[in-house]
């Protein structure tokens, strides 16, 4: 049988991973799936054990009938959706790790989250974060960082992606090119730095060139306006940034946009200058997280603009290309009755002993 090839709406819908709510595949996230994304991301409000969400991941894998790409925020302290009363090893912050300052208990901290997240079936974390803290007021990122230091933080960083995709989990650098100075949370406003483009090199650039080096995953882009690249659009949508990404930090894998639904993004730009915008500067991958008719509407405008050309299909086929390399992640669906075997281990729990406890605030992205 001649294989059909694929209809431009599911060319256009395998750029988005998406969110949705309940701790069971909804109808609407299904009707997605069948629309053709690449991806689901989980957030607390889908998870009540470490069975549900193996049982919540097979379930959504079953339903593609094809690769799907299950992703997750689990960095540690403040932002981990995963949790001990739901079976898993909880882990310090980041900040922790780079006080410690051992490349071999990175890669094993990474280890450690491939190893129980492969168990539940979730192919992907969003971490590390590898922005540089340099600014003590910054209310998003401060001990998620590793450190204050750009080398610190690239050298801690590769290693636990490297642990991660040793366990068959993708990694995502984020946040390019750097939220670390900002002094507003993006997913309540829209920050705004006034950095030299010396001042990207020497600081904020260099933990992602590191990342690309080690070959991680993706990497996920801010949506922070970087003024002297681009005086009025975040990096999300700028091309000036994501030619920065390519050109000068030499990463060729695949790009990710932070949730389209943030504020930052919602509160100062049309959806119809978003989400083709996004893709016409070079982000391959479209985070959706939260309201089924927004991700729609995103798939529809994206492809309009395919259509309309003012997204070439060279580049579309380059994201397309991008999505299927992060793809290869996809694993089977899991087995839920072995899962909570793999977690929690005596070996992970030693380890996260080893780790250097942090105070932890609480996670504003959680829902």
């Amino acid at each position: 049988m001649i294989p059909v090839p694929p209809s431009l709406d599911t060319e256009v819908a395998g750029l988005f991973c998406v969110g949705f709510h309940g701790t069971t595949p909804s109808p609407e996230v299904l009707e997605l799936v069948r629309r053709g994304v690449y991806g689901v991301v989980l957030f607390a409000r889908n998870v009540e054990s470490a069975e549900q969400v193996a049982e919540l991941s097979a379930a959504l894998k079953r339903a593609a009938g094809r690769p799907l790409l299950v992703s997750i925020d689990q960095e540690g302290g403040r932002v981990a959706r995963l949790r001990s009363p739901h079976g898993f090893t909880e882990l310090p912050p980041m900040r922790a790790l780079g006080e410690l300052g051992d490349v071999e208990v990175a890669r094993a901290t990474g280890a450690l989250l491939g190893r129980e997240l492969r168990a539940v079936g979730i192919d992907q974390d969003y971490a590390p974060v590898v922005d540089v803290d340099t600014n003590p007021a910054n209310p998003v990122i401060g001990d998620r960082s590793f450190s204050r230091d750009p080398a610190v933080v690239g050298r801690l960083g590769a290693a636990l992606a490297a642990g991660l995709q040793g366990e068959g989990v993708a990694a995502c650098a984020k946040h390019f090119p750097g939220h670390g100075d900002t002094s507003q949370d993006s997913h309540k406003d829209l920050p705004r730095l006034p950095h030299a483009r010396a001042r990207l090199d020497e600081v904020e650039l260099q933990p992602f060139r590191a990342l690309a080096r080690a070959g991680v995953a993706s990497v996920m882009t801010a949506h922070v306006v970087f003024e002297p690249l681009d005086a009025v659009r975040p990096a999300t949508l700028a091309p000036s940034v994501m030619r920065l990404l390519r050109e000068d930090v030499g990463y060729d894998g695949c790009a990710i946009s932070d949730d389209l639904e943030m504020k930052a993004v919602t509160e100062h730009f049309s959806l119809e200058e978003v989400a083709p915008g996004a893709v016409a500067a070079g982000v391959d991958a479209l985070l959706v997280c939260h309201t089924a008719s927004m991700q729609h509407q995103a798939i529809d405008l994206v492809r309009a603009a395919v259509e309309g050309g003012s997204i070439p299909r060279q580049r579309l086929a380059e994201a397309r290309a991008r999505v299927e390399r992060l793809l290869r992640f996809a694993g089977p669906p899991p087995d839920p009755a072995v899962a909570r075997a793999r977690l929690r281990t005596a070996d992970h729990l030693a380890l996260a002993a080893r780790i250097p406890a942090l105070a932890a605030g609480n996670d504003p992205t959680a829902a």
